[in-house]
């Protein structure tokens, strides 16, 4: 996927005016945030799940080469066959060769942020191989050659309207009165056109939520069935997913489950968990012949020995997201890449370049319900403030903010000239206000007034209605 992170001031615009895009993200809160705080109060010792949760990730991170030799070790000893990507270009070479070399046609997905990541349909669509996307949702993004906006929800920007119209462009067939705005119709239509491909594919790719050393288990998690018939029916599976999906035990995943879907959907339990070990037994009735594991690093390592290192902890939940006012004002695709919101305001510069993603870190109220949202505890805001700090040590921030940093400082350093252009701005920001005290244009913050008025003050500093107090006090 192609990034325009670093366009992400002119894709805020862009949304912000989109008026379909602003009332379908006034259902986030609704159809996320509530159903969570409903799932989560239902649970006594919720706090206590999200200690226990943030403990196994980072224990697991703390010996990461450990875990992932012993998932090898259990997952060949079971015959599958695991492989080690150092890029997206690998992952692309592997699952191509994988394809190829057995005769692949059409290969059914389930959903894939990871995919996503290395734009593998891509890569695929090249080699002459048909790829179609099962998810609802990604399906509808197919039809539409877009990426998703959300990493559980990928159509929350589209109304039913928008999908109904994709439908009728692409499945041709008679239609009654009123079919578009039957929401279960939709969902049915899908499910008869998608249906076929299951039954045909040589090839199924899911992602992972998980890997479980002690098994060499790939665990998914999903609400709808397309995800068991991509792993099931076609003959080759093959699940892709960053190296720091691993956990130790089925205990632990059990554990990191009572988080997951409480946290991404408000549910206790997701409507299907599969935990998939091995290719079909001989004389099975279901399950792939081969079955491929494809480990991405893809920036992973490096991450994982740097201060931005509990961001790995992420379990993909998009709680995060869901709680932001930024996401819930601007939506998924102005963050210009795979991941979105808070989450991806840190994977994106660690994966792709801070350079390539300037503006990302600064996408933060500071609320930090993020944070707080997060099932396993992941300094969210933290971290973005860590990659501030390196754009200002690297110098990539525009040369004018650097100026005015530089002049900052400057003033700090030289408590005279510092009180005298404070006492000056302070007048002239009264001024500015007028009669009303509120200021509708700032010179040299424009930000600031673009979408709302800026308070005047009363025209003094704070250490004149200091002075001024003291003297009265004294008197």
């Amino acid at each position: 996927m192609e990034s325009s992170a670093h366009q992400f001031s002119g894709n805020v615009r862009r949304q912000l005016n989109n008026e379909p895009l602003q009332q379908a993200l006034t259902r986030i809160p609704l159809k996320f945030v509530t159903k969570r705080s409903l799932a989560v109060n239902a649970v006594g010792n919720f706090a206590e799940l999200r200690e226990a949760g943030a403990a196994i990730r980072q224990q697991t991170l703390d010996d990461l080469a450990h875990w992932l030799c012993q998932f090898e070790t259990a997952a060949q000893a079971r015959g599958v066959f695991v492989h080690w990507a150092e890029d997206a270009a690998q992952v692309q070479q592997i699952v191509r060769d994988i394809a190829l070399s057995n005769g692949v046609q059409k290969v059914v997905k389930s959903k894939s942020m990871v995919s996503e990541e290395c734009d593998l349909n891509t890569a695929l669509e090249a080699a002459g191989i048909t790829v179609v996307e099962t998810d609802l949702g990604e399906y509808v993004l197919q039809l539409a050659k877009e990426p998703p906006s959300h990493i559980i929800a990928p159509i929350v920007h589209k109304h039913k309207e928008e999908v109904a119209t994709l439908f009728e462009q692409h499945h041709p067939r008679e239609r009654e009165p009123g079919w578009a705005d039957d929401i279960a119709g939709l969902c049915r239509e899908a499910r008869e056109v998608l249906r076929p491909h299951f039954l045909s594919a040589d090839m199924g790719i899911s992602g992972g939520n998980f890997l479980v050393a002690e098994t060499g288990s790939v665990a998914l998690v999903t609400n709808e069935g397309n995800g068991r018939f991509c792993t099931t029916l076609p003959r080759i599976h093959v699940a892709i997913t960053g190296i720091e999906k691993v956990v130790p035990t089925l205990e632990d995943l059990s554990t990191l489950l009572r988080l997951l879907p409480r946290s991404a959907t408000g549910q206790g339990i997701s409507n299907y968990v599969s935990v998939l070990t091995g290719p079909k037994d001989a004389g099975a009735s279901d399950g792939p012949e081969q079955m491929h594991v494809v480990l991405l690093d893809n920036g992973r390592s490096q991450l994982h020995s740097s201060t931005l290192a509990p961001i790995l902890r992420c379990i993909r939940c998009g709680a995060c997201m869901n709680h932001c006012p930024v996401y819930q004002a601007v939506g998924g695709h102005a963050y210009g890449w795979v991941y979105p919101g808070p989450m991806g305001s840190v994977w994106t510069p660690s994966l792709i370049g801070l350079e390539h993603s300037l503006d990302l870190p600064h996408a933060s109220t500071g609320c930090n319900q993020c944070s707080v949202a997060c099932p396993v505890k992941i300094p969210l805001p933290d971290l973005m403030r860590e990659l501030r700090t390196r754009q200002v040590e690297q110098q990539l921030r525009p040369w004018r903010e650097q100026l005015a940093y530089r002049l900052w400082g400057w003033l700090a350093l030289h408590p005279r000239s510092y009180a005298l252009t404070t006492r000056i701005a302070s007048r002239v920001l009264r001024w500015l206000g007028g009669r009303q005290g509120q200021i509708r244009r700032l010179p040299l913050g424009q930000g600031w007034t673009q979408g709302r008025t800026f308070p005047a003050g009363q025209g003094r500093t704070f250490r004149e209605l200091y002075r001024a107090r003291q003297q009265g006090q004294s008197s």
